[in-house]
């Protein structure tokens, strides 16, 4: 009894950790294609009706909403000079899903050139179309640094 309890546990704790990689994975080729500013690798893990929005914090403290279409962000990454490096490195990734929906949150610090430009929190929407995550939605907070 118990080596059947213990296999159906491993099956089922394999299983998770299989969903959680394929998810991570999804957001890792997103960071990739973005630090390297290649919109077609970006591209790849998202949803055609991809939405974006950022909360920004000014220095007075007031905070506002803005939203941005995927076509103008894909164009904005594209339009960076090779000059100017940019790297997101994500501090961690808390991941949940129900089926074929997931939301992983990460903690980041946005760098231009090497120096910290600001950081914040992405909160990201995925959906599983026929076995591959796809990101539909992105919504991050941008402070300072």
């Amino acid at each position: 009894m118990r080596k059947i309890f213990l296999l159906v546990f491993v099956l089922c704790t394999t299983g998770l950790f299989a969903q959680d990689k394929e998810i991570k994975k999804a957001i890792d080729v997103f960071f990739e294609g973005l630090n390297s500013k290649d919109v077609t690798k970006i591209k790849s893990v998202c949803d055609e009706g991809l939405k974006l929005q950022s909360v920004n914090q000014n220095d007075k403290g007031e905070v506002s909403l803005t939203t941005d279409e995927a076509a103008k962000f894909f164009a904005a990454i594209a339009a960076v000079p090779n000059a100017i490096k940019l790297e997101e490195k994500l501090l961690e990734y808390k991941i949940q899903y129900d089926g074929a929906m997931a939301h992983v949150w990460t903690p980041y610090e946005f760098y231009v050139d090497g120096k910290l430009s600001h950081k914040g929190v992405n909160s990201f929407q995925l959906f599983n179309d026929n076995g591959v995550w796809k990101i539909v939605y992105i919504i991050d907070t941008r402070k300072r640094a």
